[in-house]
């Protein structure tokens, strides 16, 4: 009997048929219950934060200026339900509201949009302090402060309002990250706050030294030596922080664990509880894996999805891809990198000329071949990244199942990925 799938494609639900021969399973984050009310455990951890003796507001003084720093609209972190609280104890610590302010740490992403940074911190802050709100541009030297180099020779350039503040609280989320291990925590200053060069430069650690091929130490879910993590960690102790505030979110969207207190101690408690959500165990790779990046606006975004789903992926077998993307491929200056077409010509280009684009390009000139695409970008975008478009989910997993029939998989494995942008395939031993 044919099996009725449905998949989730931006605000939509997409359904397909599969043929009856073929074995179907899902892999999915582990379904986590969400914090009835966050607002009474958040209390309880600035009381008691992580790593810290004492309250974690204790130091902060009347007349000071705290920056609290928010992830961009590309990762939904739930902070704004957590905001209010924090300003709440703020104000009555006598900090007056003209010195509290919002650091939104893009990266190398664009700025939220009016509407995007109303749900970033949600109505009530916003309308209360989106003047008091500026977002990052890493291209912009005059908002860049030089403060030194890491042991692995990383220029580092920071924000200048970092050091402008007297105190420095560090919000957002963590899943798990292909090469930074996990987000959340250090990733909110190095990349979110640090100029082009200082990001180029840490994620150039992403290749062997030497040799052409990725540095085979930068893994999903590793700090410890992953190079990546421990440049991008040295780099972002140049910032005072406070403490952070680091999220891990359910499969809903919705906070499932707060984690506050220590920059360092708070997020590694913050990965293990994450890494016990998001590590799936993978009974066996699939011929055909149909994944969905969810609401994913750009590909650049998207792109952990696919990377989650290769992961899950038999030697030739097939991705149908589901990512929305309205806006394109996202990244300025990623389609150039794109256009170098294969994976060695990116990796010597990198020698030469270190670049965020080019670590995301690299990996996806590798994977997307073995992807069909449902997406909103236009076909010249899709061909691009080495992957194909189809026009409907159903069209695509036809097109796959076809030309796997012809390699001589008749009776192939699908796996169901709903939400593969979170979700860690982890081969069983």
């Amino acid at each position: 009997m044919a099996t009725t799938i449905q998949m989730p494609f931006g605000q939509r639900t997409l359904h397909a048929v599969l043929p009856q021969d073929a074995t179907c399973f899902t892999l999915n984050i582990a379904q986590t219950k969400a914090l009835t009310d966050p607002s009474g455990p958040l209390r309880a951890a600035l009381h008691q934060p992580i790593g810290m003796d004492g309250p974690a507001m204790k130091g902060i003084r009347a007349g000071e200026r705290v920056a609290f720093v928010v992830s961009d609209s590309f990762r939904h972190t739930a902070v704004a339900e957590l905001l209010p609280v924090l300003v709440a104890e703020l104000l009555k610590r006598g900090v007056r509201p003209s010195d509290i302010s919002f650091l939104v740490a893009t990266g190398v992403h664009r700025p939220p949009t009016t509407d995007e940074l109303r749900k970033i911190l949600g109505a009530e802050i916003h309308d209360r302090f989106g003047f008091q709100c500026f977002a990052h541009d890493p291209h912009d030297e005059d908002a860049l402060l030089f403060v030194g180099n890491t042991s692995r020779g990383t220029p580092v350039w920071l924000n200048r309002r970092l050091f402008e503040a007297d105190r420095i609280i560090l919000t957002g989320t963590v899943v798990m990250h292909y090469f930074a291990g996990f987000g959340g925590g250090r990733k909110s200053i190095v990349p979110g706050l640090a100029g082009e060069r200082t990001i180029a430069a840490n994620h150039s650690l992403n290749l062997h030294p030497y040799r052409d091929t990725l540095n085979p130490d930068v893994q999903i879910g590793r700090m410890d030596g992953n190079p990546v993590a421990e440049d991008m960690a040295e780099a972002a102790h140049f910032a005072p922080v406070e403490f952070i505030l680091n999220t891990v979110l359910n499969r809903d969207g919705r906070i499932a664990g707060i984690f506050l207190g220590d920059r360092e101690a708070a997020h590694e408690a913050a990965c293990s509880f994450a890494a016990s959500m998001y590590q799936v165990p993978l009974p066996r790779p699939a011929h055909l894996v149909i994944a969905s990046a969810g609401s994913a606006t750009n590909f650049v975004q998207s792109h952990k999805a696919l990377f989650n789903a290769y992961q899950a992926l038999k030697p030739g077998g097939r991705i149908v891809f589901l990512t929305p993307s309205h806006e394109g491929l996202g990244a300025s200056g990623f389609r150039d990198w794109l256009g170098l077409r294969t994976p060695h010509a990116v990796m010597q280009r990198l020698r030469r000329h270190a670049e965020i684009n080019g670590q995301t390009a690299l990996s996806t000139l590798e994977k997307a071949p073995s992807a069909v695409m449902v997406t909103d970008m236009d076909e010249s975008e899709v061909h691009i990244t080495g992957a194909r478009k189809a026009a409907s989910l159903q069209v695509a997993i036809d097109l796959c199942l076809h030309e796997l029939a012809g390699a001589g998989m008749l009776n192939p494995s699908v796996c169901l990925m709903p939400s593969a942008s979170y979700t860690v395939p982890m081969l069983k031993p």
